[in-house]
């Protein structure tokens, strides 16, 4: 029956490979409630609050780094800049990015990555995908993944039990501020994939376009012109 509706009148041209996509998210779903929800639910549930919030600013402080660079290769100077300089305050007076001291002196975020600055030159998104484990993505978010992975901080870091370490922390901590997101995601779509599908697409073209697409622009597809070049 999903097939049939993903490849008949009512098929969204965004999502050609629905069929594929439904099997793959409802697979993800899968392990996502047998193993990483407890998991996080426990990491949430064991540690404090503060905590948690200090582990939270400390990968965000390291996705500053490449963020500085994707804003560079976008050519948004004063982004790049705040980028650069959050990563220095708060590396330097944040004990070692635990504390989010560049937000209390007013430096805004500018989160970037390489999919973001693919789509700012003119990329297209292609169309949407469900990836084993990763969940929601684009082609071009995809093609973009080895390059985002390479510009990881964590990427680079010796030993690889650390770095494994590290990536399952981050892994957790994100995981579990989603937790009652997901739980109000169950209890009022009707459709989880569509609603989870939909809102994607929408962030993402919201993030490439920095809060204003231009009002031709769907999400998930490609445009003639990128305003804010």
């Amino acid at each position: 029956m999903l097939s049939g509706c993903a490849t008949g009148p009512n098929a969204n041209p965004r999502d050609p490979l629905e069929p594929f996509n439904r099997g793959m998210y409802q697979f993800n779903d899968a392990v996502d409630r047998a193993v990483v929800k407890p998991v996080a639910t426990v990491y949430r549930d064991v540690l404090p609050s503060p905590v948690r919030t200090g582990v939270t600013n400390f990968f965000a402080n390291l996705q500053d780094v490449w963020s500085f660079v994707n804003n560079s290769l976008q050519l948004k100077g004063e982004a790049a800049g705040n980028s650069l300089v959050r990563f220095g305050v708060n590396t330097v007076f944040g004990l070692g990015g635990v504390l989010d001291m560049a937000s209390e002196m007013q430096v805004e975020r500018h989160t970037e990555d390489f999919g973001q600055t693919l789509g700012y030159w003119g990329v297209g998104a292609g169309p949407y995908l469900v990836l084993p484990l990763l969940g929601p993505s684009t082609l071009r978010d995809t093609l973009a993944s080895p390059v985002d992975a390479y510009g990881n901080v964590v990427a680079g870091v010796d030993p690889a039990a650390t770095r494994n370490a590290l990536t399952v922390v981050n892994l957790l901590n994100r995981r579990s501020r989603l937790l009652e997101a997901s739980t109000i995601l169950d209890q009022v779509a009707l459709d989880s994939y569509t609603f989870t599908r939909d809102a994607f697409l929408q962030r993402r073209l919201n993030a490439v376009y920095d809060g204003y697409p231009p009002d031709d622009a769907e999400p998930g597809e490609p445009t003639e012109e990128n305003p804010v070049k």
